[in-house]
């Protein structure tokens, strides 16, 4: 009989149940099975599983409630997770059937403090899906295919990233360990200026002078192609106390993304949000690239930690991030190593090409086949 494509609630599908709540000052730091409460990604280890491995699960509460999971391996399902049994459709078919809808699924979430999925919610979410068997499984091993090279792409990034660490540490020692070959010094004795943006929001306009805050900082760089515009008489007032410039270096102090830092590469003209910290560093000291790399080192990422203020919104104070220790080597070893970086940046630009390209490949064989 050949399958055709039906619309069913997932309650007429598959079974579902929350899982069982672990303290998380009772997890294990090296406990054999991931303990998933919601959330992305598993949130520790227990020593024992109460969820079979190749389980679809669903975030039941939280800023990422209706994030859909797959489980390889057995683990243990918490009490804010929604893990799928008995499903009449092939396991890994169900996972990606759901992911194409992951954006509806976080709709249907209820509550403003505490968003979560009630089950009753979850039960009458419909999906469309095909009855054929075989078409199910053709789908998932085009899918898994194609979900195979992107994980390639991104492990690839991976280790490039942790090979600028490692380089980094084999050149000027390890911070976090105290094991340092060169002076440190603090970033505000390196630099002429640290400030931020304006602390009131302006208003914007269609066109104009780029207005940029944390969503523009991304690893390094400042990307304009999202951000918002002031008028040029709004940005005279504002640059009257901070003028970004090329070889300027930008942090992010605010929100969950704080402690991202960004080169200015740019001679245009733009202004900051108070969310961003300016630093002017002391170029006859220190690389400012150099400078931007290092802010990016897990070294300085735990100097961050431990100064964040704020309840509910992270802040970074800036007599906090002028406190930074920053390992100071002659210049020529910092144009070094700046030099290796950009070379492995050039490798990451490749693999970032090939990883977009297969991410883009993924979303339309989604759109084809759960569209």
């Amino acid at each position: 009989m050949m399958g055709m494509k039906v619309k069913a609630q997932l309650s007429d599908i598959a079974s579902y149940s929350k899982g069982s709540q672990i303290n998380g000052d009772e997890l294990l730091d090296n406990g054999e099975y991931n303990y998933l409460n919601g959330g992305v990604s598993p949130s520790g280890t227990w020593n024992t599983y109460n969820t079979e491995a190749n389980t679809v699960t669903v975030s039941e509460g939280g800023n990422s409630c209706g994030f859909v999971n797959y489980m390889q391996e057995p683990f243990w399902c918490g009490a804010h997770c929604y893990y799928l049994f008995d499903s009449k459709v092939k396991t890994k078919y169900l996972y990606y059937t759901l992911k194409s809808q992951q954006d509806r699924l976080m709709k249907i979430r209820s509550g403003a403090c505490m968003p979560n999925i009630k089950k009753s919610d979850l039960g009458k979410f419909e999906i469309v899906y095909d009855t054929d068997n075989a078409e199910q499984q053709k789908v998932i091993e085009v899918l898994d295919k194609v979900s195979s090279v992107i994980k390639a792409r991104k492990q690839q990034l991976t280790a490039l990233d942790d090979l600028i660490k490692a380089r980094f540490v084999e050149m000027f020692g390890d911070p976090e360990k105290g094991e340092n070959k060169y002076p440190i010094r603090k970033l505000n004795d390196l630099s002429t200026k640290i400030s931020d943006g304006v602390h009131a929001k302006p208003v914007y306009t269609e066109t104009g002078i780029p207005f940029i805050s944390v969503v523009n900082i991304t690893k390094r760089k400042v990307d304009f192609s999202n951000c918002k515009y002031v008028s040029q008489e709004a940005y005279e007032k504002m640059i009257k106390s901070t003028y970004p410039q090329k070889g300027d270096v930008l942090y992010t102090k605010v929100g969950a993304t704080y402690g991202i830092p960004a080169y200015i590469e740019t001679d245009d003209k733009f202004c900051l949000y108070v969310s961003v910290c300016l630093i002017k560093p002391n170029h006859n000291e220190i690389n400012a690239r150099f400078l931007a790399i290092q802010l990016d080192t897990p070294s300085i990422k735990h100097q961050a930690d431990k100064r964040i203020k704020g309840i509910g919104v992270p802040d970074l104070h800036l007599n906090q991030i002028k406190e930074f220790d920053i390992v100071c080597p002659p210049k020529e070893l910092q144009d070094d190593f700046v030099s290796f970086v950009q070379q492995v940046d050039k490798s990451k630009f490749v693999v970032q090409k090939a990883l977009d390209k297969a991410q883009m490949l993924f979303d339309s064989l989604m759109q084809q086949y759960f569209g």
